[in-house]
């Protein structure tokens, strides 16, 4: 199993990084409840409609307790919590929810735990490698200053397929084909 990545050129003027390559996670689907509920079922003695009920429970639940402002924490997951957006007030005075308060919006942050060696590993990613997707559109081969934006290629024939190996969740060097895990 890999992390799939396809390469993006930065087209916008204004942006940092602009006319460079970098990678861009690809997602092949969206595994849902209840499909996660099929495959626990195989690992555990419960049947699917329990976890899917302990599913259910649990989004209700998670919801209530960071709507009364605590954060959530699924220990070996990581914690959740409500972030606000909101535009400044000149002063504390001026300051009014109806005005200043533009919405809400959920923020995850995963478990992190210490490995052997003494380095900070993200839950989800440790052990993770990323693999250059199949069917990429982008030539590696030409030059960075071929003036195109991308290939004709329906495959990659560069040296950026391939699996990284065992990252852990360290950065990768530029040049290695791989990309920060952190």
């Amino acid at each position: 199993m890999s992390v799939f990545f396809r390469l993006s050129k930065v087209t916008s003027p204004k942006a940092k990084g602009y006319g460079k390559w970098y990678p861009r996670a690809v997602i092949t689907q969206t595994v849902d409840t209840e499909q996660l509920a099929t495959i626990m079922q195989r690992n555990c003695t419960l049947k699917k409609a329990d976890i899917v009920a302990v599913i259910s429970e649990l989004i209700e639940t998670m919801a209530d307790q960071l709507q009364d402002s605590k954060r959530v924490k699924l220990n070996g997951f990581g914690s959740f919590k409500i972030g606000i957006r909101g535009e400044g007030a000149d002063s504390a005075a001026d300051f009014s929810v109806s005005k200043n308060i533009k919405g809400l919006h959920v923020l995850f942050q995963p478990e992190v735990k210490k490995d052997g060696s003494g380095v900070m590993q993200k839950t989800f990613i440790t052990g993770c490698s990323v693999q250059e997707a199949p069917k990429n559109d982008v030539d590696t081969t030409k030059p960075a200053n071929s003036g195109s934006n991308s290939g004709s290629n329906s495959g990659s024939t560069g040296g950026n397929s391939g699996s990284t190996g065992g990252n852990t969740g360290g950065n990768t060097q530029p040049g290695s084909g791989g990309s920060d895990m952190n």
